[in-house]
Protein backbone atom coordinates (compact mmCIF):
# COMPACT_ATOMS: atom_id res chain seq x y z
CA UNK A 1 0.00 0.00 0.00
CA UNK A 2 2.81 2.42 0.24
CA UNK A 3 4.56 1.80 -2.85
CA UNK A 4 1.00 2.87 -4.38
CA UNK A 5 0.53 5.77 -2.32
CA UNK A 6 4.26 6.84 -3.00
CA UNK A 7 3.36 5.91 -6.57
CA UNK A 8 0.20 8.62 -6.43
CA UNK A 9 2.74 11.43 -4.86
CA UNK A 10 4.85 10.63 -8.07
CA UNK A 11 1.96 11.12 -10.19
CA UNK A 12 0.83 14.27 -8.29
CA UNK A 13 4.18 15.82 -8.76
CA UNK A 14 4.43 15.19 -12.26
CA UNK A 15 1.38 16.58 -13.18
CA UNK A 16 2.30 20.09 -11.23
CA UNK A 17 5.71 19.81 -13.33
CA UNK A 18 2.94 20.44 -16.61
CA UNK A 19 0.40 22.53 -14.80
CA UNK A 20 2.83 24.92 -13.26
CA UNK A 21 5.95 24.32 -16.11
CA UNK A 22 6.29 28.24 -16.41
CA UNK A 23 6.99 28.94 -12.99
CA UNK A 24 9.40 26.04 -12.71
CA UNK A 25 11.41 26.83 -15.65
CA UNK A 26 13.26 29.33 -14.37
CA UNK A 27 14.54 27.34 -11.65
CA UNK A 28 16.21 24.75 -14.51
CA UNK A 29 20.07 25.20 -13.98
CA UNK A 30 20.59 24.31 -17.57
CA UNK A 31 19.71 25.59 -20.95
CA UNK A 32 15.98 24.13 -22.58
CA UNK A 33 14.50 25.01 -18.66
CA UNK A 34 10.61 24.66 -19.83
CA UNK A 35 11.50 21.49 -22.11
CA UNK A 36 12.80 19.93 -19.10
CA UNK A 37 10.39 20.61 -16.81
CA UNK A 38 8.03 18.34 -19.15
CA UNK A 39 10.22 15.50 -19.49
CA UNK A 40 11.15 15.63 -16.18
CA UNK A 41 7.49 15.74 -14.96
CA UNK A 42 6.38 13.01 -17.56
CA UNK A 43 9.28 10.70 -15.72
CA UNK A 44 7.71 11.38 -12.75
CA UNK A 45 4.17 10.65 -14.15
CA UNK A 46 5.75 7.29 -15.77
CA UNK A 47 7.56 6.56 -12.03
CA UNK A 48 3.71 6.40 -10.79
CA UNK A 49 2.47 4.68 -12.58
CA UNK A 50 5.07 1.97 -12.45
CA UNK A 51 5.06 1.57 -8.81
CA UNK A 52 1.00 1.65 -8.63
CA UNK A 53 0.66 -1.21 -11.14
CA UNK A 54 3.87 -2.63 -9.88
CA UNK A 55 6.04 -3.17 -13.35
CA UNK A 56 9.31 -2.43 -14.23
CA UNK A 57 9.36 -0.93 -10.84
CA UNK A 58 13.40 -1.75 -9.97
CA UNK A 59 14.19 0.12 -13.31
CA UNK A 60 11.80 2.86 -12.46
CA UNK A 61 12.81 3.60 -8.76
CA UNK A 62 16.65 3.62 -9.83
CA UNK A 63 15.99 5.94 -12.31
CA UNK A 64 13.44 8.56 -9.82
CA UNK A 65 16.33 8.09 -7.61
CA UNK A 66 19.12 9.41 -10.02
CA UNK A 67 16.80 12.22 -11.09
CA UNK A 68 16.00 13.12 -7.51
CA UNK A 69 19.84 13.09 -6.93
CA UNK A 70 20.78 16.09 -9.85
CA UNK A 71 17.62 18.04 -8.64
CA UNK A 72 19.31 18.24 -5.35
CA UNK A 73 22.76 18.66 -6.17
CA UNK A 74 22.14 20.90 -9.00
CA UNK A 75 18.41 23.28 -7.93
CA UNK A 76 18.36 22.95 -4.16
CA UNK A 77 22.11 22.58 -2.85
CA UNK A 78 23.52 25.78 -4.35
CA UNK A 79 21.45 27.64 -2.56
CA UNK A 80 20.60 25.35 0.66
CA UNK A 81 22.43 27.76 3.12
CA UNK A 82 21.10 30.78 2.18
CA UNK A 83 17.31 29.73 1.53
CA UNK A 84 15.08 28.52 3.92
CA UNK A 85 12.96 26.79 1.34
CA UNK A 86 15.92 25.02 -0.84
CA UNK A 87 17.13 23.59 2.42
CA UNK A 88 13.61 22.39 2.64
CA UNK A 89 12.93 20.87 -0.82
CA UNK A 90 16.78 19.64 -0.62
CA UNK A 91 15.34 17.67 2.76
CA UNK A 92 12.52 16.58 0.80
CA UNK A 93 13.49 14.98 -2.05
CA UNK A 94 16.54 13.56 0.24
CA UNK A 95 13.75 11.99 1.77
CA UNK A 96 12.00 10.91 -1.75
CA UNK A 97 15.44 9.77 -2.91
CA UNK A 98 15.80 7.24 -0.28
CA UNK A 99 12.00 5.73 -0.83
CA UNK A 100 12.92 5.44 -4.72
CA UNK A 101 15.89 3.32 -3.66
CA UNK A 102 14.07 1.42 -1.46
CA UNK A 103 11.10 0.90 -3.95
CA UNK A 104 13.61 -0.22 -6.12
CA UNK A 105 15.10 -2.64 -3.87
CA UNK A 106 12.31 -4.32 -3.15
CA UNK A 107 11.05 -4.38 -6.76
CA UNK A 108 10.94 -6.45 -9.88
Amino acid sequence: MAIIIYGLVMLVFGTFHFLYASAMAPGVPIPGGKIWIYITGLGLVLAGISFIINIAVKPAGYLLALFLLIVIVLVHAPHASTDQQSLTMLLKDSGLLAGAILIANTGK
